[in-house]
């Protein structure tokens, strides 16, 4: 069983997908500061100073602050802020890995336009039919 894991661990394709989660999670950290760092601010600019992270309705008693205070007091929040963000970070990733197979899928059609070389045309049927023809005359 051990060697079968390590077979199977060994493939190219589990490297590919390992390596391609450890930067997909670093990604998705820089578009997350993009979020909230860039364009929740020019967003929050133009809504009249809305700060999206801290949107939230308290789902209980009591009156807080903020929604870091109502969550550390124990309270039930619905914290529709974060997920508006959550949206906003899927929307980037998503298009970003669609401009990502958009480029991989022309990269491959035009691989595949590239004309061959052309090997030299044999006789056509006629041709041959008409060497056989003369042959057999002889």
């Amino acid at each position: 069983m051990l060697k079968e894991f390590k077979d199977f661990i060994a493939k190219g394709n589990v490297m590919d997908m390992a390596v391609g989660i450890i930067i997909g999670a670093a990604f998705t950290a820089i578009v997350g500061s993009l979020v909230a760092d860039l364009i929740n601010p020019i967003i929050s600019l133009f809504m009249g100073g809305v700060d999206f992270s801290g949107m939230y309705a308290l789902l209980g008693d009591g009156e807080y602050a903020s929604i870091a205070e109502a969550e550390e007091a124990g309270a039930a929040v619905f914290a529709y802020g974060r997920f508006i963000m959550a949206i906003i970070n899927f929307l980037i990733i998503a298009f970003v890995v669609f401009m990502l197979v958009r480029t991989v899928n022309n990269m491959k059609k035009k691989e595949e336009a590239a004309p061959e070389p052309e090997s030299p045309k044999g006789p056509t049927q006629e041709e041959l039919l008409a060497d056989i023809l003369v042959a057999l005359k002889k």
